[in-house]
């Protein structure tokens, strides 16, 4: 099913652990995660554009791993061996390229009641523990797939969302961790936060009790007013004193620029304090969104065009490059 992808490619990247508060390679080292999220593969693909271009292009601005937004719609309309199919080719180009892979469950809403924002993220507990199932049993012995993010972003707030405590969604998590490692022992699994995957305020008194885990935050620019740091720090940053953290999605529009929302209007400003944050407290990051059209986009058309946000993240990210 997935054997062409063993041994294929350029890089031999290894498997990635939790070891204490940071990632670590297979050699033990540290390794800090600066990356790109794309967009579904199903659209990129029907676009025409789910190639080695983008994932070679990804490379070139400074990413070591790429986010692969899986929508519960996706994999219901392309049907689901040929949405893996898809994933199985993406993997295989990250490979190739040198880029470990993210693969996110793309939902927003409330699991526990079946409870979400929008059409592409229904889904249900079943479908989702399907999913994580299939995912740990065709790629386990792929150590590219560095990181299963459980679910995108979990909220109970602003709409008719049902309920959902810490506690619920803890159980709930590590159900699916359970899961996921009765096929793959050594995934390494991401828990996201409640706030549309932006606070993490439960963590410290209430972690998730399984190991080689990682936590997940959203800290779009309007999340909280400024000065940021001090918000920060009580609402996610504090957690990577203990745990690893991986903000998997943030970006930023100039107020007025094509896709500007809430919570995304900001200027360069925030891109500054946001990576000296990430720097000072070793947080890893997936920037939203390397896509000419899902907002706020790193670039603005197929030639790769940076936007605002992705003139600035493109010079931070070829910082790190290693000649």
């Amino acid at each position: 099913m997935i054997a062409f992808l063993m041994g294929c490619g350029t890089t031999n990247v290894g498997r990635i652990k939790v070891k204490g508060n940071k990632f670590v390679d297979a050699r033990g080292k540290e390794i800090i995660f600066r990356g790109l999220c794309f967009a579904d593969a199903h659209d990129v693909d029907r676009q025409g554009h789910w190639d080695e271009r983008l994932f070679n292009e990804a490379k070139s601005w400074g990413a070591n791993i790429v986010r692969f937004a899986v929508h519960p719609s996706s994999l219901r309309t392309r049907e689901r061996e040929a949405y893996f199919t898809l994933l199985d080719h993406g993997i295989e180009m990250a490979k190739k390229a040198g880029l470990y892979v993210i693969i996110d469950w793309h939902s927003i809403g409330n699991l526990k009641d079946e409870k979400f924002t929008g059409r592409s993220y229904d889904t249900s507990i079943e479908e989702t523990f399907r999913f994580w199932a299939d995912v740990a049993k065709r790629y386990k012995n792929e150590p590219t797939v560095a990181m299963y993010e459980l679910f995108n972003e979990p909220t109970v707030s602003g709409r008719d969302l049902g309920t959902c405590t810490w506690e619920e969604w803890k159980a709930l998590c590590e159900r699916l961790i359970d899961t996921i490692r009765a096929y793959n022992p050594k995934a390494l699994c991401l828990v996201s936060g409640f706030d549309w995957a932006y606070e993490l305020r439960n963590v410290g008194a209430s972690p998730i009790g399984r190991n080689n885990i990682a936590y997940v935050s959203h800290p779009y620019p309007m999340k909280r007013p400024e000065p940021w740091p001090e918000k920060w720090d009580a609402d996610f940053g504090y957690v990577a004193k203990t745990y690893p953290v991986i903000c998997t999605e943030l970006g930023y529009c100039l107020e007025g620029e094509r896709g500007a929302h809430v919570p995304v209007i900001a200027t360069d400003d925030y891109g500054v304090k946001i990576t000296k944050y990430f720097e000072e407290r070793g947080i890893s990051f997936t920037l939203w969104c390397f896509h000419q059209s899902w907002a706020p986009t790193l670039f603005s058309d197929w030639n790769f065009t940076p936007t605002t946000q992705g003139r600035f993240f493109k010079r931070y990210l070829q910082q790190f490059i290693k000649n």
